[in-house]
């Protein structure tokens, strides 16, 4: 090779760490909005992200009436976010976060495990989040650490006393939105989650109603303050970021106050982000709150596991998803696997099979490739004669993703 040729290798390579070493991602959770709730009051910041980036109505709660239904309960939506998958395997059913599942990493793991020398943080009006959903400083998540932290205030009733209108979770949501834009702006880390509270509250308070209303129009002011933030950075440095904001459930059907069922308007969510170029997928068919981790981790390139990509319950919005819904049921000694083929590609995919489920106690599963077909296809049929068992993994493989699902007894 002559020197010429090296040299433009050696830029090009140099040039693409540049660039991955100046990407930056913040995700934001606001607590508690249904999408038909954003349509009866004002939400300028998450119409101007509607107008210069991506918007889409979205879903929680897994697969209604399935194995992976998911309370649409708060915490459970926030481990789904972290870990891109359903409660059946992160184990987090309520809010009192009793036994996680750390063996599924959160996105704070595996960014720290391909960069640890780069910078995290968490902004957030519970301070659950970073100690038991991250786990931080627990041997179970190899004793991880966020950089920087700003949380806890709903614990300090000294300068936050509580009062019944939930008037002090308003003014840390403003406490915690107006660190992060301070901190963002000055400070850039690599990868922060925000968490805003006070729309929750209200929504429980008062249900459908001015206060609710109110309460969302106050928190889209405080995602503009996170925006402004990113719109700066990006303005003055060479960083490129990624903003996405979602929430983490809706609300009941009948009045507003409560969730946690599987109504549709309880399941009902939506994701706003800065990306322009978002994918088939995120356009034109509804993605779910897990589907943000894979998003985050190709944004960010971290190289992800494979035995990990195939325990996502969730696909990328932003890079290329050959196919969608892996569904699969067993009769007597035939699993039927089914699934939508959204490339429109003849491409082949490979289906891998494991009766085994190691991953879930820290293990590895032994996965076999039992054959492979053409996506167009849509379907696939496993003679399991040879490999009986009450319990099977089974994983779709294309080119740009994976999908999985078990057959259970």
């Amino acid at each position: 090779m002559n020197l010429k040729k090296q040299l433009v290798i050696l830029c090009f390579a140099i040039t693409s760490i540049t660039v991955a070493q100046n990407k930056k991602a913040v995700f934001i959770i606001v607590d508690g909005i249904a999408p038909d709730m954003l349509e009866k009051t004002a939400t300028p910041n998450l119409d101007k992200l509607k107008d210069i980036g991506s918007f889409t109505e979205a879903y929680v709660g897994g697969g209604k009436d399935t194995y992976t239904e998911t309370p649409t309960i708060s915490a459970v939506g926030y481990n789904s976010l972290l870990t891109g998958t359903w409660v059946h395997k992160h184990n987090v059913f309520g809010n009192s976060i009793k036994k996680p599942n750390y063996n599924y990493p959160t996105i704070y793991r595996l960014f720290k495990d391909q960069y640890p020398a780069k910078k995290t943080a968490i902004f957030s009006t519970w301070l659950d989040n970073r100690t038991k959903l991250v786990g931080e400083n627990l041997e179970a998540t190899r004793n991880i650490k966020v950089d920087f932290a700003f949380d806890g205030f709903e614990l300090d009733t000294v300068n936050f006393p509580h009062d019944k209108a939930r008037q002090f979770i308003k003014n840390i949501d403003t406490k915690v939105a107006t660190k992060a834009a301070d901190y963002i702006k000055e400070n850039a880390p690599d990868l922060s989650w925000v968490y805003l509270e006070f729309s929750d509250d209200m929504g429980h308070g008062y249900g459908d109603s001015k206060q609710l209303y109110d309460a969302i129009t106050f928190e889209d002011e405080l995602i503009g303050k996170v925006l402004e933030a990113v719109e700066y950075r990006e303005a003055n440095t060479d960083e490129e970021w990624l903003l996405v904001i979602t929430t983490d459930h809706g609300r009941s059907e009948k009045d507003g106050k409560h969730h946690g069922g599987q109504t549709y308007r309880e399941r009902s969510t939506w994701i706003a982000t800065n990306y322009k170029n978002t994918n088939e997928y995120f356009k034109n068919y509804t993605p779910g709150i897990v589907d943000i981790l894979p998003t985050l981790t190709d944004f960010l390139n971290i190289e992800v596991p494979e035995d990990t990509q195939y325990e996502w319950d969730g696909v990328s919005l932003i890079t290329p998803v050959d196919a969608i819904n892996l569904k699969g049921s067993k009769k007597k000694n035939t699993i039927n696997l089914q699934w939508n083929n959204i490339s429109n590609s003849n491409e082949e995919a490979e289906i891998l099979i494991s009766t085994t489920n190691q991953f879930n106690s820290g293990g590895k599963d032994n996965y076999i490739s039992v054959g492979k077909t053409k996506l167009s296809a849509e379907k696939f049929s496993i003679n399991t004669k040879d490999i009986p068992s009450d319990f099977y993994k089974v994983v779709l493989k294309t080119k740009n993703n994976t999908l999985n699902t078990w057959i259970l007894k």
